[in-house]
């Protein structure tokens, strides 16, 4: 799948997960085989205003590439000015995010609340592709609610003000992320619009990233929470769609190795006391499933040292 004047090397995408997406998750999911890395949505505003958090969020290493910025806001003078900063950054690829749910966000008009208003989405679309030297892309879901499902206005908008690739997540703001994704709306969209069509929502095994290939004809698959825990779904997916074998899934050891390696990588960019508490949840994941994996993490979550948690996860390697 190309976008502009590049071509990714896979078709299966990490999606921008707040408080999950930072720099040491897109490295494992880089070396799991991600085909395109995301970021945290970023705040465009407080990125024209200098600030210190925002600009620490857009920390990008040589080994990630490629790698798109996902920015938020519903202003097009600060998303314009935002895309003008993002041109000096070393991300192939901006995002504009019209897809997240959360109040905080949607109250300020921002993420999925933008849907509710299209004129003013391709004001914001129209700005952010005029300033950035950069392929534009965006990300919406099916609709607000299930009254006003307008996926295919908001991606006819996109394509004429020159959005080069658009992610459809497959269910409303109403529903957050509950109930099941509808992979007809992706359909629907791919059918008539001629900008490659990047499919979301209910993708956590190799079985559904090809039912949602052959359902929706989408050009490539966008994983969210389907990937935490479970940062081999990249791998697994690229593996079967070039070859047609399925890999197994990681051991209790392998599970056990990235747990640590990623602990490892949390503690170089957020330093031990940060990254020992944002862990707590990523290495729940890991384990799930896992035989006597509550009473593990219940431990872990209590523990305020990274010694102490890879201590723990060794110990039960050997359990």
């Amino acid at each position: 799948m190309k976008f502009r004047d590049f071509e990714v090397e896979n078709e299966v995408f990490l999606a921008p997960m707040a408080g999950v997406t930072d720099l040491p998750f897109r490295l494992i999911c880089k070396e799991l085989g991600c085909g395109l890395l995301y970021t945290e949505m970023i705040n465009a505003k407080a990125l024209c205003y200098d600030d210190k958090n925002t600009k620490k969020m857009l920390n990008i290493l040589d080994e990630e590439h490629p790698v798109a910025v996902q920015i938020f806001g519903s202003e097009p003078e600060f998303m314009g000015k935002a895309a003008q900063i993002l041109n000096d950054y070393p991300n192939e690829i901006l995002d504009i995010n019209m897809g997240c749910p959360a109040p905080k966000v949607v109250k300020n008009g921002d993420g999925s609340a933008l849907m509710r208003n299209p004129k003013l989405a391709g004001q914001v679309l129209d700005q952010v592709v005029k300033n950035s030297k950069k392929p534009v892309t965006l990300k919406i879901r099916k609709g607000w609610d299930d009254n006003s499902v307008n996926a295919l206005e908001i991606a006819k908008i996109a394509e004429d003000c020159g959005i080069c690739a658009i992610t459809i997540h497959g269910r409303t703001r109403e529903q957050y992320y509950s109930g099941q994704a509808d992979w007809d709306i992706i359909g629907e969209v791919k059918s008539q619009i001629s900008i490659p069509v990047i499919g979301n929502g209910d993708v956590t095994s190799v079985e559904d990233a090809i039912r949602i290939k052959d359902h929706t004809g989408c050009d490539a698959i966008m994983i969210g929470r389907g990937a935490q825990g479970n940062p081999w779904i990249f791998k697994r997916i690229d593996h079967y769609m070039k070859t047609g074998q399925l890999l197994d899934p990681p051991s209790k050891d392998e599970k056990i190795d990235i747990a640590i390696k990623h602990m490892d990588l949390a503690i170089k960019e957020h330093g031990e006391y940060v990254a020992v508490r944002e862990m707590r949840k990523h290495i729940g994941w890991y384990l799930k499933g896992m035989k006597h994996s509550a009473r593990l993490r219940d431990q872990i979550n209590h523990m305020v040292t990274a010694k102490e948690v890879i201590d723990t996860l060794n110990q039960y390697r050997n359990y």
